[in-house]
This record gives C-alpha cells, structure tokens and sequence, in this order.
C-alpha cells in the first residue's frame, strides 16, 4: 500500500531463482500502480484491490493466486524494500531440511544485526511473541516478522477466509497453523530500516494482543505438536 518510492528497487532485487512474482496492491493512492504497470519483468503478475482491506487481506489475495498458478512454495516480501532477498534462500534451505515443514518464519531477533531494530519495536514484538507463544504452543520467537515461506497445499488447506485482514495477520495465522497441527520453523534474517515510520506502535500492540486472545477464546488451547 503507497510503495511508490521502493516497489520498483524492491521488485529489482528478487532472486532469479523466484518463477513468478505476484505484486498485491491494496487499493494505493499514490503511484504505486502506475509504477507496476512500467516493469518490464516477465515474471511479475499484478493484483490490484479495488478497496483496500489491510496487510492480512493483500497477502490472502497473493496467497489465492499463487494457488492458482500451481506455485509449491510461496514467499512473502514487503514492497517497501525492507527484507534482504539474499535471505530467502536461508528460507528455503529451511523448507528442504525436514520433509514435513508447512512454514518458515524469518526471526530478526536471531539475527546478530537485531539491535538494529528500533527499541519499541523489539519490546513489542517481544511482548506480542510471548503472548502467541502461549496462546498457540508454536515455539516462535518473532511473530511480527512478515518475511515468510508457505507450502502453497498447506495455504489452500488453511481457511483464508477467516485471517485477520490488518495487522495481527501473522499471529491469526500462526494460530490456524497451530490448530491444524502445521509444523512450523524459524531462520535468522537481517533486520532493514530506512526513513519510513514503524507501523508497531502500542495502539496496535493492544489491538493485536486483543485478536490473538479472540482467536484463542474462539479455537481453544491447542493441542501439543
């Protein structure tokens, strides 16, 4: 949503070894769509919302396609330039370690450069963590890390419908993983800032923390993996 200063160096960026390169747009009003519709790169498939529903409801939006073009694993990078492409194959390398992992999750904080990160942001990704640690038995250590990897069976086996759309989208999944006894793993990434504001500030620490207890309420305690 509003990438227009970083999608085209984000998109410029992603390995070649990536089949396909799906570009949500969640209804921007900048020029990020006008930018997308100048790329010349073959591998790009552009979806455009017509409202815009969240950072939850883009990534269900590119999860569906992917789906649709018989992806095997699925990836997702922000567009604002802020996760290292030289980091998905650590994802990936994750994915082929044991034949049975449904999600791989990058986790900043195993990272040696975590202190990078601005301190509100480690304190309420920690807090935030700890409260879906408990609430899904996952043992994760950075849930608010949106660079993740998905076996494209195991999404279209997930009910999509229901993920929370805004933020608070990787804890609602992290939970439905849970509940259907998904295995989940987490690698270092390296944690990237540039000038742009934390979208993590407490009022969305408190409405996150909110949705992972409704979540919880509404599925119960799950079972051990």
């Amino acid at each position: 949503f509003n990438e227009e200063r970083y999608i085209r160096q984000t998109l410029a960026r992603v390995p070649k070894f990536v089949d396909r390169v799906i570009v949500v747009d969640d209804a921007s009003s900048d020029q990020t769509w006008s930018e997308l519709r100048g790329l010349k790169d073959r591998r790009v498939i552009r979806v455009r919302r017509a409202t815009n529903s969240g950072v939850g409801a883009a990534i269900v939006s590119g999860y569906r396609r992917a789906i649709v073009e018989d992806a095997d694993w699925i990836a997702v990078m922000a567009g604002d330039d802020q996760m290292d492409p030289a980091d998905l194959s650590r994802l990936l390398e994750a994915s082929h370690r044991k034949p049975n992992v449904d999600y791989v999750k990058g986790n900043r904080f195993l990272h040696a450069d975590y202190r990078k990160m601005p301190f509100l942001r480690r304190l309420g990704s920690r807090t935030l963590s700890w409260l879906t640690r408990r609430c899904t038995r996952l043992e994760v250590g950075d849930c608010q890390c949106g660079y993740t990897l998905i076996r494209a069976s195991t999404a279209a086996a997930l009910p999509l419908g229901i993920l929370w759309p805004r933020y608070g989208y990787p804890n609602d999944l992290l939970a439905l993983l849970a509940q259907d006894r998904r295995n989940v793993e987490e690698v270092a990434v390296r944690p990237v800032y540039k000038d742009e504001r934390s979208g993590l500030h407490p009022g969305h620490v408190l409405s996150i923390a909110v949705r992972i207890l409704r979540r919880r309420a509404l599925q119960g305690t799950p079972r051990a993996l």
